[in-house]
């Protein structure tokens, strides 16, 4: 801003004839930003605090500019068949007072939800205006009458049902020097792309102070504020010097997706920063630094640190430290070292097809992966490629390798199923089925369930105390051992003891489900001479 002094933006917005008892048609994210904005001078102040209907919310407050871009969104419930009145007011704010009359009015606009949805590329522009309305007509906008004191602008998209959330972290290198007595205040701003050419503001880290090389915090976003589920969205990040009065310095810029960005966990991305200025007006420009994504070891690109397959840097979640624990032990009884690994109840990439049978290797011609670090970092891929999605079906996954060990009978190869689930079952009676028919193979089934869920059901599937049973007919053996993981957890925060004690559990039953099948076949076990004295032993994971 030109004026010598310094104010602060706040806006919010109400909702007016609300009905929640109705189903939404979708949820609407509306982004804010105002353009010259008067000094808080220029005019007579208003108290707009004597009426407040159905406030819905606020953005953050930005310093020091008559042009503010909000970061932060308003996502409402939009309502086709409805009439959907709205208010934005925006202030001044003078204090740290939560209390809006304590803050200096700068105008208000109305409009309606649809007038904004149905504007071209859903992008609206309104005249604020300084004479405050202190009654509101349901059915009824009545526009603002008096002093024109710049333009707010509004742009709407339809929200994807995409969960996921991304959690990156940044770095840069040798950026442009750009204060007089100092280095740098670098910070970066991120936007998405829409249709029409524009970009919509999504997130902005924090300010590191005098350097070049900054570092920023490592952040968490949702995946559909940053590019709304779409990973190959153009995502554009603005690289500023920050300065005190709002005039931030444009250091420069560069483009990238959120499927590149997602890569960068896994190795280095580095970007180039360039300023369109500088490269037109110097030959020799060759860019204004670099930013680069620097790979954490088990950091999540889609996972909350609430989620259960959150990976922090420093441990495995549960689901890493159950694959580890039995793998490594019944590997070694695993001749070529090469195990099946799906993942069930996810939409896959590109159309979203929900499966509940996938190979986390995503080819679906060859499953493998090589080792229980291939396991893992198969898994791990997989977070990034696919967005989790229920219900929970088991029946799939055993036909699957039940498949597989049909095929195979002799005693040559046995199969052991790993399934690691945070959900109840949903196909119990599939899964029952299922299970009845694989008792007859030469194959093993365990269930490890994670998180705080009721497991009670997984029980029945366990059958230690009553066979299961499907349709009249009873499992031919027990060949499923289900365990909470939970019950296994040192207290003392021992993640090797904890793998310990789990895979000693699972574990203990299995060569007695594979000598009664051996036994229920006639089948002898091979001469002591033999090159290979115990089955295959063949585990799914």
């Amino acid at each position: 801003a030109e004026e010598p002094w310094s104010f602060e933006m706040m806006a919010s917005i109400g909702e007016f004839d609300p009905l929640n008892t109705r189903v939404p048609a979708t949820k609407i994210e509306v982004t804010v930003s105002c353009r010259n904005l008067l000094d808080v001078d220029t005019f007579s102040k208003s108290d707009p605090g004597k009426y407040e209907p159905f406030t819905f919310g606020r953005t953050e407050v930005i310093d020091n500019t008559r042009n503010p871009d909000f970061v932060r969104k308003f996502v409402l419930d939009f309502f086709f068949e409805e009439k959907q009145n709205l208010r934005f007011d925006v202030y001044n704010v003078d204090s740290r007072s939560c209390n809006i009359s304590k803050h200096d009015f700068l105008g208000q606009t109305f409009c309606t939800l649809g007038e904004i949805i149905g504007s071209t590329g859903g992008r609206l522009e309104k005249t604020l205006s300084t004479v405050f309305q202190y009654s509101f007509h349901p059915g009824k906008v009545m526009p603002g009458v008096g002093k024109k004191c710049g333009v707010i602008i509004f742009t709407a998209e339809e929200l994807s049902n995409c969960r996921d959330i991304a959690t990156m972290q940044l770095c840069a290198n040798k950026l442009d020097k750009k204060d007089f007595f100092g280095k740098s205040d670098p910070f970066l701003v991120f936007y998405r792309s829409n249709e029409d050419g524009t970009f919509t503001i999504c997130h902005k880290t924090e300010v590191i102070k005098n350097t070049l090389n900054p570092v920023w915090q490592p952040f968490t976003i949702p995946v559909r504020a940053l590019c709304n589920g779409d990973y190959d969205r153009t995502v554009k990040v603005d690289v500023y010097d920050w300065d005190r009065d709002g005039s931030h310095d444009f250091i420069g810029e560069f483009t990238t997706s959120y499927r590149e960005l997602s890569r960068g966990q896994n190795q280095f991305n580095v970007y180039e920063v360039l300023n369109p200025k500088k490269k037109g007006k110097k030959k020799k420009y060759i860019n204004s630094g670099t930013v680069s994504t620097p790979p954490l070891p088990y950091l999540p690109v889609i996972s909350s640190p609430t989620s259960l397959h959150y990976m922090s840097p420093y441990q495995m979640n549960a689901y890493a430290m159950a694959l580890k624990a039995v793998g490594e032990i019944i590997q070694d009884y695993d001749s070529d070292k090469l195990f099946p690994a799906y993942g069930f109840g996810a939409k896959l990439p590109p159309d979203g097809k929900i499966s509940h049978a996938f190979p986390l290797s995503a080819d679906s011609e060859n499953p493998n992966c090589v080792g229980i670090e291939g396991v893992l970092e198969a898994y791990f891929q997989s977070l990034r490629t696919v967005q989790l999605y229920g219900p929970t079906n088991f029946a799939p996954v055993i036909n699957k390798v039940a498949n597989c060990a049909a095929e195979i009978t002799d005693g040559s190869q046995y199969f052991v199923l790993l399934m690691i689930t945070d959900g109840v079952i949903s196909d119990m009676v599939q899964t029952k089925e299922a299970v009845v028919n694989a008792a007859s193979l030469p194959m093993s089934i365990i269930i490890v369930g994670v998180g705080p869920a009721e497991f009670d059901a997984m029980e029945e599937l366990d059958g230690d105390e009553v066979r299961v049973s499907s349709r009249g007919r009873l499992a031919e053996r027990d060949i499923v051992q289900f365990v909470p993981f939970r019950d296994y957890i040192d207290r003392s925060g021992n993640q090797v003891l904890s793998m310990a004690r789990l895979a000693k559990d699972v574990l203990a039953e299995i060569p007695d489900q594979l000598l009664s099948f051996m036994k229920s076949r006639g089948i002898e076990p091979r001469p002591a001479l033999s090159t290979s004295p115990l089955p295959g032993l063949h585990r799914h994971i």
